[in-house]
This record gives C-alpha cells, structure tokens and sequence, in this order.
C-alpha cells in the first residue's frame, strides 16, 4: 500500500506528459488500434469532465471523457481510466469514474459510455448497449459495451456508426449553396 493521501482534481494541461506516460504503462502501443481510441482521435476530450488523481505531485491516476454521437445520440466516452500499477487496488480507479460521472450528469450529458468489463463497470452504474445498435469503428466485443444512462431514452437514441462528435455533421444543418447574385459580371483584376 502507499502512503499518504490522494487528492482529486479536474485535469489540467499541465497534467498531459503524466497522464501519457500512465496510459502507456496500463495499454501499452496497442492501445492505439483499439475501437475506442479511434473515436479519441477525432478531437480532443473533455477537460471539465475530466480528473486526476494525485500522491503528492505526482499524477497516479487519471480518467477523460470524450464527447461522442452515434444517430440523433449524443454522450460522453469514458476512458481511458488507468491507475499507477503501486496505487491500485485503493477505489481510486472507481472514485475517478464516479467524479467524470457526476461532473457528465452536471453538465447534462444525457448519457457516458464505455468498453470495458461489466463486473467493474456494473456497480457503478453502467449496464450492456444492447447488440448491433452501435457500430465501433473497429472490432470490439459486444458484452463490453456499457452505458450510464442519465436522461431516459438516450441510450436508444445512440444508433449506427459511433464518432467523436467533432466529426458528426448534423443533417439538420442545410448548408446553403454558394449564391450566384453576388458574384461580379466580370473577373476582378489585381491593382497595378
């Protein structure tokens, strides 16, 4: 066990060098072909849902949220969640989860979601997306998908192909064409 308190707070930039180097010791490189990282590339996290755990001054653990869309859905991705390997086995895994998860429900997220192992995950509130609903942009085993469901319905709502929701045009935004009327008779020469 270690001594000393753990201290929990929202991440900040300053943070990101440990949080790295956290995640690579807890996924390794192959965290990187994973389903849930491609989501994470499409934009960034975010912060204000987001924690740390800290020994001092140092980072032992950390948990982000991702904004995410799938169909007329909207959420929250958990993860990753990683815990220095000296500080697990202390419930500052679940105190991280819980914290991104009251922070979500404050910021009325309607729903958090996550792959991850249900006996974990289960007590905290999450609970199996049902089969074939979400399409992960690459494999990933159905049992494993969870959501926390704050806003009842949302995670019906959350249909088809799931992204980060910097990358999901919404169709009901009508993009006007370009209008032909403002447009000079003749070409615009440069001023000599």
């Amino acid at each position: 066990m270690f001594p000393g308190a753990i201290a929990y707070l929202a991440e900040l930039p300053a943070h990101d060098a440990e949080i790295d180097a956290i995640n690579d010791e807890a996924f390794g490189p192959g965290r990187f072909a994973r389903a849930a990282y491609k989501i994470r590339e499409g934009g960034s996290h975010d912060r204000k849902l987001s924690f740390v755990a800290m020994a001092g001054d140092q980072v032992v653990g950390s948990v982000r949220l991702t904004p995410i869309a799938a169909g007329e859905g909207r959420g929250h991705m958990l993860g990753p969640l990683a815990v220095r390997p000296a500080f697990k086995s202390a419930g500052i895994g679940r105190t991280l989860v819980a914290l991104s998860l009251d922070a979500a429900r404050l910021a009325r997220s309607p729903v958090v979601m996550l792959v991850g192992d249900g006996p974990y995950y289960g007590p905290l509130g999450f609970q199996r997306v049902p089969f074939n609903q979400i399409e992960m942009p690459r494999p990933v085993d159905p049992y494993r998908l969870l959501a926390c469901e704050f806003v009842p319905g949302s995670v019906a709502r959350l249909r088809g192909p799931l992204d980060h929701a910097d990358r999901i045009i919404r169709p009901e935004i009508e993009r006007p064409e370009p209008s032909t009327d403002a447009l000079p008779a003749e070409p615009l020469r440069a001023a000599s």
